[in-house]
């Protein structure tokens, strides 16, 4: 297995080469999503309407989209919504969300 060099990663998400790893998405370990299999990215402000949102620490609320461990959530104010071109949703709330986004942005360009 090579070890791919981190574009970005705060220990929760991490963006490679390969794509994205999203740590503590399943009870058993991490998801990975190849930056290929990202159809598109959409923010998600946790805010106002959606402030409840950030209290959600894991798991799915409303079967669409599905937050992985994350117990720094309540602190953040935006996530990224990655469209995986599935019903659910991976939805991610990294430290910088803008590096996060235009990672993944430069590969669905590159």
């Amino acid at each position: 297995m090579s070890m791919a060099t981190a574009d970005y990663d705060d220990g929760t998400i991490r963006c490679d080469d390969h794509g994205i790893t999203i740590r503590r998405y399943y009870p058993w370990g991490p998801k990975t999503i190849p930056y290929a299999s990202i159809m598109g990215i959409k923010t998600l402000a946790l805010t106002g309407a959606n402030q409840v949102r950030r209290w959600r620490i894991w798991g799915s609320g409303d079967f669409v989209h599905w937050w992985n461990l994350d117990p720094h959530r309540p602190k953040k104010d935006t996530a990224l919504v990655l469209d995986v071109g599935r019903r659910v949703r991976p939805t991610i709330t990294p430290d910088d969300v803008a590096a996060v986004a235009r990672i993944i942005t430069g590969h669905e360009q590159g």
